[in-house]
């Protein structure tokens, strides 16, 4: 999803999917880890290419990316996609919501994106009071993790802080996602900004103070018994990125994401 016309901050998140991309090679014909396989083994696995939407009309975009995800997604395929700005989990969630019926969300974020949206809005900080509103969320089986600033609601989703998810560790972040989320389906989104600049400086909106991915990526390996019915990862903009670092990240977070999908065979 080359998407960044919805960014608030820095931009440049249009770039994220090809840099991701090019990042992934690292990984292309090894066993990884830590399940030591390779998941390619195990999974039939398509890049269907970027999502097309024309740049002259920003407010069709919304509708062109639910398209266009449900054409894969009610083909009973498992979705991962790669951003581009948070605004495109939007219509991502509507596309699986409308195959899985209400979702748990699981959030890795510096931010809640619960700012105040009346409908009309194109923004990537009110992704989540728009999928409230349209009740594309489980909100008593959703949580947040890493959030370390302050938004106006929280909708009664649960909310893991950084200094919370510091003393927790990867095994403590993900008993709680697990004990909050329970069976049933889930999605989950990864703002690369959920980790700390140190870790991810080429993002939008960087927060200091953020996960290492070591935590993250321990959490998420720790989530694989969840019923994952897809995922994204967002905000990487590699005009602020430093050797690849946050690519790198991102793309790590998906060939996790991969081992987890081809432990299931």
């Amino acid at each position: 999803m080359p998407f960044d016309m919805a960014t608030s901050n820095r931009p440049g998140a249009r770039f994220g999917p090809g840099a991701i991309r090019r990042a992934s090679a690292i990984f292309d014909g090894d066993p990884q880890y830590p399940s030591g396989r390779d998941p390619f083994e195990k999974l039939r696995v398509i890049d269907c290419g970027d999502c097309f939407f024309e740049y002259e009309r920003p407010h069709n975009a919304p509708r062109e990316i639910e398209n266009q995800a449900r054409q894969i997604v009610d083909a009973g395929v498992h979705l991962i996609t790669l951003g581009g700005d948070h605004f495109v989990t939007l219509p991502l969630l509507r596309a699986h919501a409308a195959r899985h019926g209400p979702l748990a969300l699981v959030q890795f974020d510096a931010h809640q994106d619960t700012w105040d949206d009346d409908g009309t809005k194109m923004s990537h900080g009110t992704f989540v009071t728009r999928a409230v509103a349209e009740g594309l969320i489980d909100l008593e089986r959703s949580i947040q993790i890493g959030i370390r600033t302050v938004a106006p609601n929280d909708y009664g989703i649960e909310k893991l802080d950084t200094e919370l998810c510091h003393a927790l560790g990867g095994g403590g972040i993900a008993a709680r996602v697990k004990s909050r989320v329970g069976p049933g389906a889930a999605y989950l989104t990864f703002d690369i900004d959920a980790l700390d600049p140190a870790f991810a400086p080429g993002t939008g909106t960087p927060v200091a103070g953020g996960l290492t991915s070591a935590q993250a990526l321990q959490a998420l390996w720790a989530l694989g018994e969840l019923d994952w019915r897809g995922m994204d990862v967002v905000e990487v903009s590699p005009p602020y990125d430093h050797a690849e670092i946050t690519a790198i990240a991102a793309s790590t977070v998906v060939q996790r994401y991969l081992q987890i999908l081809a432990a299931r065979f």
